[in-house]
C-alpha cells in the first residue's frame, strides 16, 4: 500500500499549523478502513497524531468510562487517513494464539491462518484491542516484544518470522488504566502486568463537552430543535455523573448515557413525536428498558426534572 501526506487541519477539521502533516495511506478501498462518520475531534487528537507519526516503541491506551468514545476516536482518525484497523474485542478467554493465528481445517486439510496481530504486523495496520483490561495479563505479556518493534516469531507455524511494517501501531481501550476496577461498575476487569503497562502511552478520555456534543447532535439529527438538544444533553450529563458516582444524589447508576445512546434517543424522540410522551417513550427504547426498575425510575425522574413540559410534550413543539 502506498502512502501519502495529509494536512492535519484540513483532514480533521481542527486548528493546526498549515505545515503540519501526517502520513497515511492513499488507497481508500481497503475493507478494513473504518467508515468515516460525522465526528468532532477533541483535544486528545494531538496525542494520537504524535503517536501515529512516531510510536518510538510504545503502544497507546485510551482509558475512560463506557460510552466516552474511546474506540470511535481511534477509528475516525484511521478512517480519515485510510489506515486499516484490525479490531479485536478482548475477553477473559482470549489467548495470544487467537491474535497470532492458528491451524484450521480448510477443504479437508489443515492450514495456518494468520490472526489480526500477525496481519497488522505484516501489513502495517492498526491493531486495536478493545476492553483490554478484560484479558488475561499473562496472555497480553506476549505482546511486549512486538510493541517494542521486534519481529513476531510464530513458533507454531514452523518458526515463521514477521518483521514489523513501519506503519504497524498498537492501540488499546479500557475502562480502567490497567490497575483494576475500584468502582464495582465493570465486571471482569483485571489488574494488568506492570511491565506490559509500562509500554503504553495513556490518554484519559471523558465524555464530550456539552457544546461539542450539541454539534454532534445537530449533525446526526439536524431537525432536532437546539433547545431540545441542550436539555437532552443536560439529562445525559446528570446520568453520567450518577454513573461515575459524582452526582448530588447518593444513588449510583450502573448504566449510562453514551453519545451513541444520546443520538439514538434524539432520533427516536422525533420518530415518535406524534405519540403520547414521545421523549419518555424514546428514552425507554434507547436506554432505560434494560435498567432495573429502581434505576429506570431514577433516570426518568432526572429527565422529568430537566425536560420540564417537554417530558410530556413533543420535541418538535
Amino acid at each position: 500500500m502506498t502512502t501519502q501526506l495529509f494536512n492535519v487541519g484540513q483532514t480533521f477539521g481542527v486548528k493546526a499549523p498549515a505545515a503540519l502533516v501526517i502520513e497515511g495511506f492513499s488507497a481508500t478501498d481497503h475493507p478494513l478502513i473504518p467508515p468515516a462518520t460525522p465526528y468532532v475531534f477533541r483535544q486528545g487528537l494531538a496525542a494520537l497524531i504524535a503517536f501515529l507519526r512516531d510510536p518510538a516503541g510504545d503502544a497507546f491506551l485510551l482509558t475512560g468510562p463506557t460510552g466516552s468514545g474511546k474506540t470511535s476516536l481511534v477509528c475516525q482518525v484511521a478512517a480519515r487517513l485510510n489506515w486499516p484497523v484490525q479490531s479485536v474485542t478482548c475477553h477473559g478467554r482470549l489467548e495470544l494464539s487467537d491474535l497470532v493465528g492458528q491451524f484450521v481445517l480448510i477443504d479437508g486439510s489443515t492450514r495456518f491462518v494468520h490472526g489480526p496481530l500477525a496481519v497488522a504486523v505484516r501489513e502495517g495496520h492498526l491493531l486495536l484491542l478493545n476492553e483490554i483490561d478484560l484479558m488475561d495479563p499473562a496472555e497480553l505479556a506476549g505482546l511486549n516484544d512486538v510493541i517494542e518493534g521486534q519481529p513476531l516469531v510464530i513458533a507454531q507455524n514452523g518458526g515463521e518470522v514477521i518483521r514489523p511494517h513501519p506503519k504497524f501501531r498498537v492501540f488499546a481501550t479500557g475502562n480502567s488504566a490497567g490497575a483494576g476496577d475500584t468502582t464495582g461498575l465493570y465486571q471482569g476487569v483485571l489488574r494488568q502486568n506492570l511491565a506490559f503497562l509500562d509500554r503504553f502511552r495513556v490518554l484519559p478520555v471523558g465524555y464530550l463537552e456539552p457544546e461539542v456534543e450539541l454539534g454532534v447532535l445537530a449533525g446526526a439529527v439536524p431537525s432536532l430543535p437546539p433547545e431540545v438538544g441542550e436539555k437532552l444533553i443536560a439529562v445525559a450529563n446528570e446520568v453520567r455523573r450518577l454513573f461515575v458516582g459524582e452526582g448530588e444524589s447518593t444513588a449510583q447508576l450502573t448504566i449510562t448515557l453514551s453519545t451513541r445512546t444520546l443520538v439514538r434517543w434524539a432520533r427516536l424522540a422525533l420518530t415518535f413525536r406524534g405519540a403520547p410522551q414521545p421523549i419518555r417513550f424514546a428514552l425507554e427504547q434507547a436506554l432505560t428498558a434494560r435498567a432495573d426498575p429502581d434505576q429506570r425510575e431514577a433516570i426518568h425522574r432526572v429527565a422529568a426534572d430537566v425536560m420540564g413540559d417537554l417530558w410530556i410534550g413533543s420535541p418538535a413543539a
